[in-house]
């Protein structure tokens, strides 16, 4: 049974990233919540990700690449049992070529990590780790880490894994924005500066690190109120703008996009009327 839909209450990195790039794939995401098709890539990072997380369950001494590799297979597997909806993604592959092909893909990539890093020499703190903290506005940041490693000293690293190339060095900003949007949550809950950022691209095998400062925290808190409250008005007055860029050709909902000659869903939300008084930052919703 499918909720009512409800004014949005918290802001993730991959939420903040949607509204940054097309309000309207925001609105078709987190309020109207329009199905989309999974994609053998995002899967296939999901599906990476799996073995990255589980190997740390074995010794040190086990953790060795063509264990990791193998163990590609059977986490597909507990993947499909958990999202059935995932054997679409094969559907039409009668012989098994494309799955195989797509399989040997994520294989190269869990075993290219071992280039980059050495898990022999690391024990995380926590892996696929939730956070949530609530700002002084009220409001709420959540996302999951990658990987939390902590030093002897206490020095804190946020770690996360890319299937993807590392984008160029003027590309790099959403990266770099997610990463530091952790470090914000992190502080937020243990009073901690995270020591270092580190982003690992197993599709080009680059890892980039960041060592983050307050002011970098600031910055990116100050972004996040003004994006916040951006968000709050769109959803009081339901003025959802749509905003093409060249990442509109892989977007699930053009026949609902005016853009494309589509109509969006009605809009599913009470609309209050705009003021002269509500033109400054409001409270988080809830």
């Amino acid at each position: 049974m499918t909720s009512s839909p409800q004014p949005p209450v918290s802001l993730s990195p991959s939420r903040a990233g949607d509204f940054m790039q097309c309000p309207l794939l925001y609105r078709f995401r987190v309020i109207d919540r329009l199905p989309e098709k999974p994609s053998p890539a995002a899967t296939r990072g999901t599906l990476v990700h799996a073995v990255l997380e589980r190997l740390f369950d074995d010794p040190a001494a086990e953790r060795t690449a063509p264990k990791a590799r193998a163990m590609v297979p059977g986490q597909w597997a507990r993947l499909l049992e958990a999202r059935p909806e995932l054997a679409a993604l094969f559907e039409d592959d009668a012989d098994g070529e494309r799955l195989a092909r797509w399989l040997r893909e994520a294989e190269e990539l869990v075993e290219r990590w071992f280039t980059l890093e050495d898990p022999t020499l690391l024990e995380p703190a926590e892996r696929e780790l939730f956070v949530e903290a609530e700002l002084d506005s009220g409001l709420r940041l959540r996302g999951v880490i990658d990987r939390v490693d902590v030093a002897p000293t206490g020095d804190v690293r946020i770690v996360d894994y890319k299937t993807g190339k590392a984008p160029r060095p003027e590309y790099g900003d959403s990266a770099l924005f997610q990463m530091t949007f952790y470090a914000l949550v992190v502080w937020r809950l243990k009073g901690v500066l995270p020591r270092r950022l580190q982003l690992v691209y197993l599709g080009s095998g680059d890892v980039v690190t960041y060592d983050p400062v307050m002011a970098d925290l600031r910055r990116v808190e100050r972004k996040l109120l003004a994006l916040w409250d951006a968000i709050r008005r769109a959803t009081e007055t339901g003025d959802w703008r749509p905003r093409p860029t060249k990442l509109c050709g892989w977007c699930d909902h053009q026949a609902f996009c005016p853009e494309f000659g589509g109509t969006p869903p009605v809009y599913p939300l009470p609309v209050q009327s705009t003021g002269p008084g509500q033109n400054g930052p409001g409270p988080a919703m809830s």
